[in-house]
């Protein structure tokens, strides 16, 4: 199956690998000492963040090491991007709203 960068970030588990990953590259076993749930299913998960292009991992003697590819988050960003400003001004919209009630309270 051919897996995209919205799968990848549509667990809140590979969210967080990749939040670890992008303060410093860890190795697999690093990575899953952070999580309570197994070492399999974090390979697991360290799988599609790989097939995605997330990151890449390389071997250092008998350790395998994760680095986040920043690059390829880019097309998620973009996408989330072109929402902000439709958000933004439902959320100012909604915060006039409230305020507007607040002054009729008073």
């Amino acid at each position: 199956m051919r897996r995209d960068i919205f799968q990848a970030i549509a667990d809140p588990v590979r969210r967080e690998i990749i939040t670890l990953l992008a303060k410093e590259e860890m190795t697999v076993n690093a990575i899953s000492d952070k999580f309570d749930i197994s070492r399999q299913a974090i390979s697991k998960h360290i799988k599609i963040l790989e097939e995605c292009g997330i990151i890449s991992i390389h071997q250092k003697g008998r350790k395998r090491y994760c680095l986040i590819k920043p690059k390829s988050l880019i097309p998620a960003f973009m996408w989330i991007e072109q929402y902000k400003k439709l958000w933004e001004e439902k959320l100012d919209s909604f915060e006039n709203y409230l305020n507007e009630l607040q002054s009729k309270k008073q």
